[in-house]
């Protein structure tokens, strides 16, 4: 609980505030022009400047209780207690001031034995919505017992003065980890509140041996778990839905001795180039009560344009998982059997599949690669390679190599089998090879959850050390090596020991990284 001083604030405004059900908060959204309805029925709004995460502007606050575990730097930067609760005073009185705010009371954590409880305060009614839908919604009985633990408070149009209040910009997104708060001001991008619970997850978890993990995971029906790790690009939603597979969830989880639960309520899915053909599920999920976010929509036909992307890139819809047909109930499931990490490599070096060893799992667990494509941003003219350690560094407040950690132990307990999937390039780098096959990359993976590349004949890359398969069931056996599918091998040989460097280069960022894991893990 918050300290005395806090919690008081806390309690009036949860007392103020309209404690609503989804329905009347959507209600309040039209009442209030905080959005408009589309064509069928789902409610689009704006974010204004801020159009996704400020993380520049995400800070934890220095506190004795967690100083010393906090992995300071580039990602956790600090704030002082006295900027906080400086800032924290005056967010509530801004709060106060407002003729109506709302709140959500519910849980992070479909597991009962390692769910924490919630409370999410907002100044905007869809913001509200929005957490109803994003965080695990309580039964009636569960309600009356609630007692919360972590509040999440934001007051988008409270902007805070860098000068005074020690932060970088107007916004702010701060946790205590002391008072079991977060505090966000000066950004309307709803995201900042999911991902800063997915932030305390972090934290928390792993004091319980618990390890939180950003991806997406479903079961199959002979009860086989899968596990799908990726960032941005390559092709972590859309490989990870599957009709044949009930989805667990598709952002944040966690593997505790009992198996698989899933952090979310819910989905916050992209919708650039949304479709019915390429993505049903989420298509089909956008209707009455789901939230579009920075999405264009026309103004007669209320049509969305998922192609438009003259507000930004990151269009977003969120939606209760319930909104997907093909869902495990509860979002619990067993230990994985199988663990896809996936890299969309614009180098085009990477086989389409290859299986890894513990210390392979972990050294690419902590590297997280991916690559940017030329033409996606001004000035990227050739592939740039991108690092996210754990597939998800920006929420991350732990040293990373405690999370590889984590994995290997689980790996030890339980294990998984562990691939690499390149959905990137083969036959050359970016403007010269061509994009990796879906349906082929559709087959490697059923054939690896499956279990039929257990025991198969390997061939180990000699820049990488990688295992790859030489026989792969429905897949031509020509594109499984890379150097094979290169016109100019001497070209493929430069190209990849210039990304093995990189990643080499990479791994030197972080400590307590074990000496093994970089010698048996990482490139050759």
């Amino acid at each position: 609980m918050a300290t005395l001083n806090l919690s008081k604030g806390l309690q009036e405004l949860s007392k103020q505030a309209k404690h609503f059900s989804e329905a009347q908060l959507a209600e309040e959204v039209i009442k209030r022009k905080e959005g408009h309805l589309t064509n069928k029925g789902a409610i689009y709004t704006t974010t204004g400047k801020y159009t996704g995460r400020a993380s520049n502007d995400k800070f934890i606050v220095e506190e004795d209780c967690s100083k010393d575990k906090i992995y300071w730097g580039k990602v956790n930067h600090r704030i002082s207690k006295e900027h906080f609760f400086n800032l924290y005073e005056k967010v509530i009185a801004h709060l106060k001031e407002k003729e109506e705010i709302f709140a959500f009371k519910g849980f992070a954590g479909a597991d009962p034995n390692h769910r924490l409880s919630i409370e999410v305060i907002n100044e905007f009614a869809w913001q509200n919505l929005f957490a109803h839908h994003l965080f695990i919604r309580p039964t009636e009985e569960q309600l009356k017992e609630h007692q919360t633990e972590f509040t999440v408070v934001s007051a988008p149009t409270f902007k805070a003065d860098p000068a005074v209040d020690g932060t970088n910009s107007e916004a702010f997104i701060i946790i205590s980890f002391e008072e079991k708060i977060v505090l966000i001001g000066g950004t309307e991008y709803a995201g900042e509140g999911k991902k800063a619970i997915f932030t305390v997850m972090n934290y928390l978890l792993p004091q319980k041996n618990i390890f939180p993990m950003h991806c997406s995971a479903n079961i199959g029906e002979d009860g086989n778990t899968a596990l799908f790790f990726g960032l941005s690009g390559t092709g972590k939603t859309t490989l990870s839905a599957d009709d044949h597979r009930k989805l667990i969830g598709d952002d944040e989880h966690g593997w505790s001795d009992n198996g698989i639960f899933n952090i979310e309520g819910g989905c916050y899915a992209k919708t650039i180039h949304l479709s019915r053909e390429k993505e049903p599920e989420i298509y089909d999920a956008i209707k009455y009560g789901s939230i579009l976010e920075n999405v264009v929509v026309d103004e007669s036909t209320r049509i969305p344009d998922y192609d438009d992307t003259s507000i930004t890139e990151n269009g977003r819809v969120a939606y209760p998982i319930e909104a997907i047909k093909n869902i495990a109930v509860p979002s619990v499931a067993g230990h994985p059997n199988a663990i896809i990490f996936l890299t969309a490599d614009a180098f085009g070096v990477l086989p389409p599949i290859s299986i890894l060893t513990k210390e392979q799992a972990m050294y690419h667990f902590i590297s997280g690669y991916t690559s940017k494509l030329a033409g996606t941003e001004v000035g990227i003219t050739s592939p740039q390679v991108t690092f996210s350690s754990c597939f998800g560094e920006p929420f991350l407040p732990l040293n990373p190599a405690e999370y590889a950690k984590l994995l290997g132990e689980k790996l030890d307990k339980h294990d998984a089998r562990v691939y690499l999937v390149n959905t990137g390039w083969t036959g050359g780098s970016y403007g010269v090879g061509s994009r990796m096959n879906l349906p082929y990359t559709r087959t490697m993976i059923h054939q690896a959850l499956d279990g039929k590349l257990e025991g198969v004949e390997i061939i180990i890359d000699p820049i990488f050390g990688l295992a790859i398969p030489t026989q792969v069931e429905g897949v031509p056996t020509e594109i499984l090596n890379p150097i094979h599918t290169w016109a100019d091998k001497e070209e493929y040989t430069r190209v990849a020991t210039e990304l093995a460097n990189k990643f080499k280069a990479n791994i030197k960022r972080f400590t307590n990284v074990s000496e093994q894991i970089i010698v048996e893990g990482g490139p050759k």
